[in-house]
């Protein structure tokens, strides 16, 4: 990642955004239920979790088809980027464990 592009750096910072905001929903989700909180709001605050990692899990895999994939052509990569990356059978996999 240190010759990361702005675009990478923008849509990491974007989904990091997106993870913190879920994150703040799931705390207020488990103080809700603490709370005993109305089953139609506990379920509308679970939906809005869920999007939102979705959302930040679909971006991830979008960022990984650029910077993760193995370019099969490309054999000057070191055996540590090389191992950092992804075929695209994972990434197929990978995004499917999504739906």
């Amino acid at each position: 990642m240190d010759n990361e592009s702005p675009e990478g750096i923008a849509a990491r910072k974007r989904i990091v955004n997106r993870l913190k905001r879920a994150n703040g929903q799931l705390v207020a989700l488990i103080g809700n239920l603490e709370g005993g909180a109305q089953c139609r709001d506990v379920v509308t605050q679970l939906s809005a979790i869920s999007s939102a990692l979705d959302k930040a899990g679909f971006a991830i895999i979008s960022s990984a088809m650029k910077d993760c994939v193995m370019d099969p052509g490309n054999s000057d990569e070191s055996d540590d980027a090389t191992n950092s990356r992804l075929t695209l059978d994972e990434l197929e996999k990978l995004f499917l464990t999504l739906s």
